[in-house]
């Protein structure tokens, strides 16, 4: 008779993003996530390959999170005001998750960590579309998310340090994109 499991994938998920957003990337080891769900080390091997497949998994965790968020945000009808509500549960996401957030956008040699992100870019490319028209949504959503990462970026690592209101600069320069965004297919444009 096999041995009754301990744990499962998603407490290991689990407890690997607990590490990752208290102690960051490096105290994300096998033996760390072992420790937080009770077990020894080998028992996670039942269930992880080893530490990069538990990358692959946390990422496509935080991507399944991060999609619902930027699904439930949108659905207004108007793109205008659902790409801002977007925007918004974007960066309340990356200032919830600051380490998976940045671990989304670092260098990966994690085969299938990217394809759920792509899943994640469909909704708000959608909503862009209706925006900037279909010729230009991929650039100007682009554009958008290079944007507001930039902003967030910064944000969380302390770098807006000049004084001001930092949420006011945030609506500053998401009405600016936003605008500039919109123009490409107001008709006045096209011709």
């Amino acid at each position: 008779m096999p041995a009754h499991s301990q744990t499962s994938t998603a407490a290991i998920v689990a407890a690997g993003r607990r590490l990752l957003e208290e102690q960051g990337k490096e105290a994300l080891t096998m033996r760390g996530v072992a420790d937080a769900v009770g077990v020894r080390p080998p028992s996670l091997y039942k269930r992880v390959r080893g530490r990069s497949d538990l990358v692959r998994l946390i990422l496509e965790d935080v991507a399944d999170e991060l999609t619902s968020a930027l699904n439930a945000a949108a659905g207004s009808g108007d793109p205008v005001a659902d790409v801002r509500a977007m925007a918004a549960a974007y960066r309340a996401f990356a200032h919830a998750n600051p380490v998976a957030y940045a671990l989304m956008y670092a260098p990966q040699s994690v085969p299938g960590a990217t394809a759920r992100s792509v899943r994640s870019s469909s909704r708000f490319l959608g909503v862009v579309t209706e925006l900037a028209g279909p010729r230009d949504a991929l650039p100007a959503a682009r554009t958008i998310v290079a944007w507001a990462n930039g902003f967030i970026a910064m944000e969380l690592a302390g770098a807006f340090m000049l004084g001001g209101d930092v949420e006011q600069a945030w609506d500053f320069g998401l009405d600016r994109v936003v605008t500039a965004v919109r123009r490409l297919n107001s008709p006045a444009e096209a011709g």
